[in-house]
């Protein structure tokens, strides 16, 4: 399994999960290398650490050479790298916070399933596998008055996990995606607002907030057997709300 952005959060959550229910682990990383080195050691023998910034092309490329060269053949990638930026308005967007988010969180993400296609379609020769697209509950709700634009970029998540379901199902790949809710990780605090759990957990249905290791559950079991005739889902993970 490849978990892109996978050194902390929801990615490390997932990451420890698949290596003990026995996947050997590809931990990525753009920048906190130390985050990623140190997950990978805890989990042992059975995880590496490779760094790459999924938004450039010959990153991604790099990164999925050393998982042919070092773990062998990919069954499942976990499309889960991505950003978020500090709550604004739409009209004070700037054109390099907006290509930023959409480089990354769009076109990361169609890069890496790109590279993954070729290795586990049955058209390449490969054995089959699964996708999963870790999107946002923002792509439903808009995101109105904090971040439109990452809300935009996981709407785009969605489109791919649907469309790309479709096109590559004959092949063997099965591909789906979850949509996180308010979720207790260091993103809230990237984007200036550590306090957004708390703040309105009480909102949802469940009357708090998630932790990653339940975002990590949904994932494993998409790309699980269990979910063998499951594609094209999307799959909230949000305590209702």
């Amino acid at each position: 399994m490849l978990v892109t952005g996978g050194g902390r959060g929801i990615g490390a959550a997932t990451a420890r999960l698949a290596a003990k229910r026995g996947y050997r682990v590809c931990v990525n990383y753009r920048a906190d290398e130390r985050s990623a080195r140190e997950l990978a050691e805890q989990i042992g023998h059975n995880a590496i650490a490779v760094q790459g910034d999924v938004a450039i092309e010959a990153d991604v490329l790099r990164l999925f050479e050393t998982v042919d060269e070092k773990m062998g053949h990919l069954d499942v990638l976990v499309n889960n790298a991505g950003i978020v930026d500090r709550s604004s308005r739409v009209e004070n967007l700037s054109a390099e916070r907006i290509q930023r988010m959409l480089a990354v969180n769009v076109t990361g993400s169609f890069l890496c399933a790109r590279e993954a296609v070729k290795r586990m379609s049955t058209r390449h020769g490969g054995k089959g596998g699964a996708i999963v697209n870790v999107s946002s509950m923002a792509a439903k709700l808009g995101g109105a008055g904090d971040y439109v634009d990452y809300a935009a970029s996981k709407g785009a998540i969605d489109t791919l996990t649907i469309g790309l379901a479709k096109e590559v199902g004959a092949e063997g790949i099965r591909v789906n995606g979850v949509r996180p809710g308010v979720i207790r990780t260091e993103i809230h605090a990237t984007s200036g607002d550590p306090g957004r759990v708390e703040r309105i957990a009480a909102a949802t249905p469940l009357q708090r907030g998630g932790d990653a290791e339940e975002v990590a559950r949904a994932i494993l079991w998409l790309a699980s057997a269990e979910a063998s005739y499951i594609t094209g889902a999307l799959l909230d993970v949000s305590g209702g709300r």
